[in-house]
């Protein structure tokens, strides 16, 4: 099973191959306004320095949300071009768990953050002491002190705090949590793409594979386009 997985939900994307479960080339990067455009060609690229091509591979997967919404969005459409250029199927994962998979059989609860902006967070607490993270508490988005109510209420002790809302926010944690908080080094505090892969491969086995159409993003909140047509139509209720 040949896998090419895809995460740019935050603002360091990611790019795997992985091959019979072994990783065969990853890349990094930040994801600029230029993300669209530079993703077909760095999986080119790694599909050259892994001497495949996009028709040796089985399965397209990449992280649906939640995140940035360009982000996602650029990531989902790249999927889904290959598979329906190859005629393969694809799968998604969430970016939380992906996030949460940088600490694979750990002992203590993990919680992925990501900065969802407007003063709030996506966040959602995994047990992770199996090689695929169980949710403790499903992904959501709210202020971070709401968050740390609920984390209150379902932990009693010390935990792990990873991504870039847990950095954001490390002070405000820092004040509730108090040594109960471990944040994560920096090298664990952003997804690699090699996990999401895993992901992949687990809906393959259990049948949960999509067609290029069945695959969308997971966004939680509005975009703010969404908002502002909202807000138009409540200008034009308004007026009428």
């Amino acid at each position: 099973m040949r896998i090419l997985s895809i995460d740019t939900s935050t603002s360091l994307a990611s790019v795997a191959l992985v091959a019979a479960e072994k990783p065969l080339a990853e890349s990094v990067f930040m994801a600029d306004r230029c993300l669209s455009a530079r993703l077909v060609p760095e999986v080119l690229r790694l599909l050259q320095a892994a001497g495949l091509t996009v028709n040796d591979l089985d399965l397209f997967a990449c992280a649906l949300g939640p995140g940035s919404f360009t982000g996602v969005r650029a990531g989902l459409a790249t999927t889904q071009g290959f598979a329906l250029a190859t005629g393969k199927p694809c799968a998604g994962y969430s970016s939380l768990t992906l996030l949460a998979m940088n600490f694979p059989l750990a002992s203590l609860p993990v919680c992925s953050m990501l900065d969802a902006r407007k003063n709030e967070v996506y966040a959602s607490l995994s047990d992770c002491s199996t090689p695929i993270p169980t949710t403790l508490i499903e992904e959501c988005v709210l202020a971070p002190e709401r968050f740390l109510d609920l984390l209150d209420d379902q932990v009693e002790g010390p935990l792990i705090l990873c991504g870039d809302g847990a950095l954001r926010y490390r002070e405000l944690i820092s004040s509730r949590l108090g040594d109960r908080a471990r944040f994560a080094p920096f090298p664990q505090q952003s997804s690699h793409a090699a996990n999401g892969a895993l992901l992949a491969l687990q809906c393959y086995r259990q049948g949960r594979t999509l067609s290029p159409e069945q695959l969308l993003p997971v966004y939680i909140r509005a975009s703010e386009a969404e908002y502002a047509k909202l807000d138009q139509q409540k200008l034009l209720r308004k007026r009428q």
